[in-house]
């Protein structure tokens, strides 16, 4: 019987215990074993690194979870476990390398000029960004990402309201409050972000002024659409009164769909028909080197008579894509065996 392993952080306890039942995956687990394959969980910390890699020497798979930043620490450890494991003949549903093509913000940069892509640009220092943010800010807000994060960690909208010498910033962390800054000041939130351990540079992406609208995130296994979220409000959700202080909307639930679900049936056919090719060849990716479950958001993007609707990329999640659409699991499951049997071929 094929064995997969499925990897997630948890501390001392959660590893002894290492309960399926207990875990967010419970339902993955349940559908491996009706499939025929051997799932266990292999919880994570780099405490007890060496137990784990010890561990993935016994399985033939590996599904991971584990965000970039998580709790302070970073992935660096996991990352050349993971190496390893693959290097000696275990499939690891999302590799390293392909995380730094896909999972990065730099992503934005490498499809610019692709149809889903938008105005987007590497900053390299705060003297950069301090000579050239003034001039773009007078054609409209923009966005600085951190290369690497999640839950909003190191998104920052900028705008500068006509006739202001102050900015109107907004951290997309949740529960960050729109503010009122200068320029200098903004530039001593941001310095963190161009230290090499932190990737050493920033993304700056022109503002969808749709975002309002809500942001369509599509889950992929591999190269075929397997579901839709679907978010009406987001973090980066402008202040209504234009008052400095004031909070984003709290965002609502993610809302799941199934891949056929016919409101987003345009955007599945452009994903599976062109885009997703598009994109692995942009990167330099093989078919079988895109991740196991991966996902994209998209943005709503300005309309033209040639597009009845627009989707802008905002990002590609990779390194824990988690929840996911329930009708995501079966897809996943037969991917993975499929893997799993070419492999032992």
């Amino acid at each position: 019987m094929p064995s997969i392993a499925l990897l997630y952080p948890g501390d001392r306890a959660a590893r002894d215990r290492s309960d399926p039942k207990e875990s967010r995956f419970a339902a993955l687990f349940e559908a491996f074993a009706m499939a025929g394959v051997a799932a266990q969980p292999a919880v994570y910390s780099d405490e007890f690194a060496a137990e784990v890699a010890a561990q993935l020497r016994g399985v033939d798979g590996v599904l991971v979870w584990c965000n970039p930043i998580e709790s302070g620490r970073r992935r660096e450890r996991l990352d050349a476990l993971l190496r390893e494991a693959a290097a000696a003949g275990v499939f690891v549903s999302t590799h390293p390398d392909t995380i730094l093509k896909l999972g990065t913000k730099d992503v934005l940069l490498d499809v610019r000029e692709l149809p889903f892509g938008s105005d987007a640009l590497r900053v390299d220092s705060l003297a950069q960004l301090a000579a050239e943010l003034p001039a773009r800010l007078q054609r409209g807000a923009r966005v600085l990402k951190q290369v690497r994060g999640h839950s909003g960690m190191g998104i920052w909208r900028v705008e500068q309201p006509a006739g202001s010498s102050l900015l109107k910033v907004r951290h997309a962390l949740r529960g960050s409050e729109e503010e009122q800054l200068d320029l200098a000041t903004l530039l001593q939130r941001l310095a963190g972000y161009f230290e090499p351990a932190n990737g050493g540079h920033m993304i700056d992406q022109a503002w969808q002024p749709r975002l309002v609208e809500g942001m369509v995130r599509a889950y992929l296994v591999e190269d075929r659409v397997a579901g839709f979220g679907h978010q009406a409000v987001n973090a980066l959700y402008p202040s209504q009164a234009g008052k400095p202080g004031e909070p984003a909307p709290t965002p609502g639930p993610r809302i799941y769909h199934p891949a056929d679900l016919p409101q987003f049936q345009p955007l599945r056919r452009l994903l599976e028909t062109g885009w997703v090719e598009q994109l692995r060849a942009c990167v330099g990716l093989a078919r079988e080197q895109l991740p196991m479950l991966w996902d994209c958001d998209f943005m709503l993007g300005e309309l033209t008579a040639e597009q009845p609707e627009r989707y802008v990329l905002c990002e590609i999640n990779v390194s824990s894509v988690s929840p996911f659409p329930p009708s995501a699991i079966a897809a996943l499951v037969a991917a993975v065996k499929a893997r799993l049997a070419r492999a032992q071929r």
